[in-house]
């Protein structure tokens, strides 16, 4: 069984469904994505792909959302999923929260089991984080408080990162089974290994101790620093059933109180980096967790911040990182920009140096992604040199042609003539012949597209005829009524549809009818991903039926029309060929039937 057809088992339809009521999908798609009214409809550039012009349309009336860009589509609860990286349940439970609905136990074994092994994993976290921040002021830790001084952390800085230290052996195992946690949620946390002995000895021992919190605040994971210069560095939490460290950014919980969040977001590479300059007041800053930007951190970073600057170390693993970020970042929509440092090899060394005014100036003129990269490729090239230059010239022209925006890409060309000393026409000449391939203007270079919709593997080619024709049958369905259903099952058969997505729709949907369950916001739930986009795309296009009766005798018209006219052409390719004259004589029978009853066809 697949995760989506689990959904409901979970919970109860009853208890869904007043989730679903209590949550109006405006007001949640709102948290994350500004909105403006279009008649029925709210329209907002898209959280899922890269789009200039809104594309994403959110009804209150039918409590769904589609973006007629990328394609994606569902209810509050799947744009929930989507938006957070989370499954079917905490989606649930986040919008139970929200509308402040006390969730019975879940129904599942299996789930209720797995969410009580969580529940008790977030306690594990939540007590260690404390005991290790107390343990820093005990006269035991003399060496963990002389570094953190070093540091010239303030006691407001220990306190708002719950900064920690740990002890020796199994000194946090052993508190932790006398709070009354069992060894199954203890290891699971990944706090405490088993050797092969059957000893619990804790995983991080002597070190600097930094609790990871996700965005809610919740203490998810561990980092641990050396005091002295052994290896390794750091020792970070293994990925465990509350953490993915792909999904999460160290410091966010922090950085959302900040006033300059909205506006802007600093990403910088550890742990230290984010507390030093948190201390020095700069507040909206975040790291990645010890691994390069994921898009799961982009999306985070993007629905947090308008604007995204990178600063990361010069050295060439940081500038992979950086031009990786870059990348992901753009594509999703987001207005990124590259710090630019001399004369200090991190933020926090240059504020020591500089001062905090020169800082917060430094990032307001932080570099655009193309000029990073015009100015990157300058570094290799000596622009004196006359097949440099020209080299230099078609580069440029290859990540401006990138650039969708003409007033945009207009702005780049003239600052990037003056600044460099190169003919503005001649990087337009570049530009063009890179961006149209013939006078038609056939457009040939485009930025490359995230895809969020996955399309179906087959290889059916559907013709939009009878798509449309399946869709409006799926929107009939949609209404719910049970006897409109029989209608259409028995004269319609899963095997005629030819698009696999609505093959998998009306599978569904006839067998939860067939079972009585006409809740269609339950049945929406257990599909796929592809197969809610497509329903949300069906009914945001609003198929307009004012005649249910007739809408279905014209399917079913249609349907017999497309089958005889394709056993007509099987019949003509077969008389083609040498037959005997009793088969031949079978043959012009039956296409003389079919053509009478093609006829009789209104």
């Amino acid at each position: 069984m697949k995760e989506s057809e689990g959904k409901m088992a979970r919970y109860s339809e009853e208890i869904i469904d007043e989730v679903r009521q209590s949550n109006d999908i405006v007001d949640v798609v709102s948290q994350y994505v500004h909105l403006k009214r279009s008649g029925r409809n709210y329209f907002g550039l898209c959280p899922f792909h890269n789009e200039k012009s809104p594309s994403f349309s959110v009804s209150p009336d039918k409590q769904i959302f589609h973006c007629f860009g990328c394609g994606v589509g569902g209810n509050v609860f799947t744009f929930l999923m989507k938006i957070e990286g989370i499954g079917f349940v905490e989606a649930v439970q986040m919008l139970a929260e929200r509308a402040n609905i006390q969730l019975p136990t879940l129904e599942n074994r299996e789930d209720a089991a797995k969410e009580a092994l969580k529940s008790k994993v977030y306690k594990v976290n939540e007590f260690t984080a404390e005991y290790y921040h107390q343990n820093l002021y005990k006269p035991t830790s003399k060496m963990a408080q002389e570094y953190v001084k070093k540091r010239k952390l303030s006691n407001d800085t220990l306190k708002s990162f719950r900064i920690g230290f740990s002890g020796k052996f199994d000194e946090l195992y052993k508190e932790l089974k006398k709070q009354g946690f069992g060894n199954q949620e203890i290891l699971e946390s990944g706090l405490v290994n088993k050797n092969d002995r059957g000893e619990y000895i804790d995983r991080y021992r002597n070190r600097l101790m930094f609790p990871i919190c996700d965005a809610r605040g919740r203490v998810i994971a561990f980092g641990g620093r050396v005091l002295d210069d052994s290896k390794p560095k750091y020792i970070n939490s293994p990925e465990n059933i509350v953490y993915s460290k792909g999904r999460h950014l160290f410091g966010l919980n922090v950085a959302k109180k900040s006033s300059e969040i909205k506006k802007r977001i600093l990403i910088v590479e550890g742990y230290m980096d984010v507390i030093s300059l948190h201390q020095r007041g700069i507040t909206n800053v975040v790291a990645p967790l010890g691994t390069a930007l994921t898009q799961a951190q982009g999306w985070l970073l993007r629905r947090n911040s308008e604007q995204v600057v990178l600063s990361f170390d010069s050295d060439e693993a940081g500038l992979k990182a950086k031009i990786r970020a870059m990348d992901i970042l753009q594509d999703m929509g987001c207005d990124v920009r590259v710090l630019q440092m001399e004369g200090a090899k991190d933020p926090d060394e240059y504020i020591i140096k500089y001062g905090n005014a020169r800082f917060n100036v430094l990032v307001e003129n932080a570099l655009s992604v193309i000029e990073f990269k015009v100015k990157l490729l300058k570094q290799d090239l000596n622009l004196e040199n006359t097949s440099d230059k020209i080299k230099f010239l078609n580069e440029i022209a290859k990540i401006i042609a990138k650039v969708d925006n003409t007033i945009e890409r207009e702005v780049y060309i003239e600052k990037i003539a003056k600044q460099y000393d190169i003919s503005k026409e001649a990087i337009y000449a570049e530009v063009n012949k890179l961006t149209y391939a013939n006078s038609s203007g056939e457009k040939i270079l485009e930025r490359p597209r995230p895809v969020v919709v996955h399309k179906p593997v087959s290889e059916v080619k559907v013709s939009e005829a009878t798509k449309r024709r399946e869709n409006t049958i799926i929107s009939i369905l949609l209404m719910g009524d049970l006897n409109i259903y029989k209608i259409i099952k028995q004269n319609i058969s899963v095997e005629n549809l030819k698009d696999p997505i609505n093959k998998e729709i009306i599978q569904k949907l006839y067998e939860e009818f067939e079972n009585g369950n006409s809740n269609i916001n339950s049945i929406i739930d257990s599909l796929s991903e592809e197969a809610q986009s497509r329903i949300t795309e069906i009914m945001a296009e609003d198929y307009e039926i004012d005649n249910v009766e007739k809408a279905i005798d014209d399917i079913l018209q249609n349907y017999e029309r497309e089958s005889l006219n394709e056993r007509k052409i099987e019949i003509l390719n077969l008389l083609s060929m040498n037959l005997e004259n009793e088969q031949k004589m079978s043959l012009e029978k039956e296409l003389n039937d079919i053509i009478v009853r093609l006829a009789k066809i209104k």
